[in-house]
């Protein structure tokens, strides 16, 4: 036996216990991620083919919940315009409707594809993908902005306006609507692939997916549906009290002064809404402090102060909605304060952004370099199997490149033609 005198550790026959004893915990290591692994509790499932994901039951679900999603989306739209992430809801509601429908074809022996997974995420995406359009398509801000209704509230008069229509408002959307659907495209394996960038709602959205269609999971997820529909109930037999003493516009507990005529006057009471305190639940505790804080700030405090200078700031004459009055600085001095915080996030983001893809891409031109003398060969990280399962998976049907480039050149095309003349 000889000694080591770099070390101090002792060798024999040049074996070295403690990198043995290294080797044996990162085996033991290895083997207990494996055993954790989620993907081989589905091994022996056939993952069925896109066209065959494409079910009638997940279509019906998904029409069903995205009209249900729709109008809880315009609901916060048009008040308060924060819309959390409804990516879970989506999937524990898909997940139970579909799996109460199977469940009765197969006591009836009518079942022929069972329910999985791929299924589930389809009906998911359907249901954000329509109350995504229910927010972003405009329906709370400018297309009902372009109306006449909205052009008359102006002191200047024009004939400028577009009333809302079914017609054109579906034909907007269509051409613009699939431009974001053939661009990410190609820009899916960069992002999730090569550079392994974390969709926060999309990750815990798989993950809940994944625990629904295990054993445990399914009885978890029963027992989630029976406190939603708990809270569910609660809040719709809440909302059929109040419009029950409710006579009409300021009356009943909507308008109710719950913290006195003076601050009732200035727009501070409560209005007992289980929506808000619903969004108030999801949104994190750093926004709701925010926008209470906003809320006093701009009621308590700014715009008593400048309806105080009505025949100097502005015309006393002006109605409330002028955005020549006090109403314009309502408005303008809020959205000069988001434009303010964006343009300061957007380039903090940018940044980073740019600085940790120059970094990755040297720390991989380092990893492929060939070892020298100074340097020993680049260890490369062990794939999980759960990695390498939906890796495959991922990439197994895909949309080809070139039939998104052609998409998207069609669709801009049609649009570029289209848009001018719903809007002339």
């Amino acid at each position: 036996m000889d000694s080591n005198g770099r070390d101090g550790i002792k060798v024999d026959k040049g074996y070295d216990s403690e990198d043995d004893h290294d080797h044996k915990k990162k085996n033991k290591k290895e083997e207990q991620i494996e055993e954790l692994s989620v993907e081989r509790m589905f091994e022996n499932q056939e993952v069925p083919s896109w066209r065959n994901q494409l079910t009638l039951r997940a279509f019906v679900v998904s029409f069903l919940l995205s009209i249900l999603f729709s109008v809880i989306v315009m609901k916060l739209n048009l008040t308060t315009g924060i819309i959390p992430s409804l990516n879970v809801s989506a999937g524990l509601l898909g997940f139970f409707f579909v799996k109460t429908w199977t469940k009765f074809l197969e006591k009836s022996g009518l079942l022929k594809q069972p329910f999985t997974r791929q299924e589930n995420t389809v009906i998911q995406t359907c249901v954000v993908a329509s109350s995504g359009i229910a927010f972003s398509g405009g329906f709370g801000s400018y297309m009902f902005g372009m109306s006449e209704a909205v052009a008359r509230q102006s002191t200047e008069h024009t004939d400028a306006f577009k009333n809302p229509s079914l017609s054109w408002m579906i034909g907007f959307l269509f051409v613009v609507s699939f431009l974001g659907l053939f661009s990410v495209v190609p820009l899916r394996k960069v992002m999730i692939i090569d550079f392994k960038l974390t969709y926060p709602s999309g990750t815990a959205t798989a993950y809940l997916i994944n625990s629904f269609h295990t054993p445990a999971g399914a009885k978890l997820a029963r027992k989630q549906v029976r406190a939603l529909g708990k809270f569910f109930s609660f809040s719709f037999l809440w909302g059929f009290f109040q419009w029950f003493y409710t006579a009409g516009d300021g009356c009943g507990f909507v308008e109710f002064p719950s913290l006195g005529l003076k601050a009732y006057e200035n727009k501070f009471f409560f209005d007992f809404s289980a929506t808000y305190v619903g969004v108030g639940m999801i949104c994190p505790y750093i926004i709701n402090i925010s926008v209470l804080l906003g809320g006093i700030l701009s009621w308590g405090l700014m715009w008593p102060l400048i309806d105080t200078k009505k025949g100097d700031w502005y015309s006393a004459d002006l109605k409330p909605s002028s955005l020549h009055g006090l109403q314009g600085y309502k408005v303008f001095i809020a959205i000069a304060m988001i434009l303010g915080d964006g343009l300061y996030n957007f380039i903090k983001v940018l940044s980073r952004t740019l600085t940790a893809l120059f970094f990755q891409l040297r720390g991989r031109d380092a990893t492929g370099a060939l070892p020298i003398a100074d340097r020993s060969t680049p260890e490369t990280s062990r794939i999980s199997y759960d990695d390498q399962r939906r890796t495959r998976l991922f990439l197994k049907d895909q949309i080809p490149t070139w039939f998104a480039v052609a998409g998207y050149v069609a669709i801009a095309a049609v649009s570029t033609a289209t848009v001018p003349q719903i809007f002339p």
